[in-house]
């Protein structure tokens, strides 16, 4: 992207959510619930990316920020795979955009390696992609652009 007027603060708005990575997603529910006194806003399977995944928040705050639990529908599937080299834990921290393309693009032109070549169906019908954490201080980087119409 070249434009000059691009402003990353005009379209990286807040952190959407912190991705955990857990080998069993009930009981980790379970866990933030008991514990932490958190409420599961939302569950889905998503098939392409090998999850099921729930998405959590403290009942007091505005739930503008999520934590989203990570679980592994197959062995070979990505968080799998975490979880066998890192083990359970923090998998990735997610920021929200106004324009994923937008960003992509801004990203892109300053050398910055992202994921996919285009954004991908994320949860509750969001568009997603990640940047490379080698280009990020060793953190998987997750950009959200929600659905308007979608809430987690």
């Amino acid at each position: 992207m070249t434009n000059a007027n691009f402003i990353p603060a005009d379209y990286v708005i807040a952190v959407d959510h912190v991705g955990i990575a857990v080998p069993d997603l009930d009981a980790a529910v379970a866990w933030y619930t008991d514990n932490l006194g958190m409420v599961e806003t939302h569950r889905e399977v998503n098939e392409a990316q090998g999850v099921v995944e729930a998405m959590l928040s403290c009942p007091a705050a505005d739930r503008a920020t999520a934590l989203q639990l990570l679980a592994p529908l197959t062995p070979e599937s990505t968080i799998a795979k975490f979880i066998d080299r890192s083990g359970p834990g923090l998998q990735q921290l997610a920021y929200r955009v106004t324009d994923i393309e937008a960003v992509s693009g801004f990203l892109r032109g300053r050398g910055v390696r992202l994921l996919y070549e285009a954004p991908r169906h994320g949860t509750a019908d969001s568009r997603i992609n990640f940047i490379h954490p080698k280009d990020a201080g060793g953190v998987l980087v997750e950009l959200v652009e929600p659905n308007p119409d979608v809430t987690h």
